[in-house]
């Protein structure tokens, strides 16, 4: 039985942790659900335009219970990296970033998506937890390229990616289903090349 396929059966895959001296990312855990369910409750009106429409049992234990083990299961067959984000040394989770649709073979490839609870955004906490996924996907998970979708009218979205070296490539038409109706999205890519010359050019 190969690690990879242990891990799945056993959905205890290797902890992921992410940090610099003010951020962590981590797989979520199920004793994350009460802060979850705060920040998630409390952000429902500012969250609900950018995603897809949230099902009736939503913010239920049982459903975050589900997902969390979904996301275990999807890390430990190489698909996603389920990431929350937590603020330090509060331990107060902020948000969540995920590292999803890897494709290996000829691709080399992966999509992030991102949320941030209404009262941290437009601080610069999603800008850090980008700066901190950005040399993982390239290093650790030895991908290629990194793709990020979003909504046109999404304007701060489309300057976080633009300031962390992502360009943009194209126009998707109705590309996502988000809250309840096919929205167009603007597509972002970075090259691991991209990664390494934005990140000189910062330092």
């Amino acid at each position: 039985m190969t690690r990879s396929v242990f891990r799945f059966l056993s959905r205890q895959p290797d902890p992921v942790e992410i940090a610099n001296a003010t951020h962590l990312l981590r797989l979520p855990k199920t004793s994350d659900y009460r802060q979850w369910y705060r920040l998630r409750n409390e952000s429902r009106t500012f969250l609900e335009p950018w995603e897809p429409t949230w099902r009736a049992d939503e913010m239920t234990e049982s459903a975050f219970r589900a997902r969390v083990i979904r996301n275990e299961q999807e890390f430990a067959s190489g698909q996603a990296v389920p990431l929350f984000i937590i603020s330090r040394p509060d331990d107060q989770l902020i948000g969540g970033l995920t590292i999803g649709y890897i494709r290996r073979g000829a691709a080399q490839c992966c999509m992030i998506g991102y949320w941030m609870g209404e009262r941290f955004a437009g601080r610069g906490h999603m800008a850090q937890a980008v700066k901190l996924a950005i040399p993982y996907i390239f290093s650790s998970l030895q991908l290629h390229r990194i793709e990020a979708a979003c909504i046109p009218e999404n304007h701060r979205s489309i300057r976080l990616l633009e300031k962390a070296g992502f360009q943009r490539e194209g126009y998707l038409r109705e590309y996502l289903k988000i809250n309840g109706q096919w929205r167009d999205h603007l597509m972002f890519s970075l090259l691991s090349q991209d990664g390494m010359q934005h990140k000189n050019s910062s330092d």
